[in-house]
């Protein structure tokens, strides 16, 4: 058995986010000390297998999302330039 003691508002945001999820609040607490526990020990993330294969690890640009306009133009100008 284990206590912890959080700030106020700390509490406040565990309660809001316990209530919306119809969990108690040791078990987001739980969920949440899990998934430090596991990503502070090297386990992989759940996305880790696939990351070649979308988003950013697929198209070798991590803004992509955001420049994808001018990736474009430049793209299209390459090839009237053949």
């Amino acid at each position: 058995m284990l206590t912890v003691r959080l700030p106020q508002e700390m509490e406040d945001r565990l309660k809001q986010i316990a209530a919306s999820e119809k969990r108690t609040k040791a078990q987001v607490i739980r969920a949440a000390l899990e998934a430090y526990l596991q990503a502070r020990h090297g386990a992989k993330s759940a996305s880790e297998p696939g990351e070649d294969l979308f988003g950013r690890h697929g198209s070798g640009h991590g803004q992509l999302s955001t420049s994808y306009k001018s990736l474009l133009k430049e793209r299209i100008r390459a090839k009237r330039a053949r």
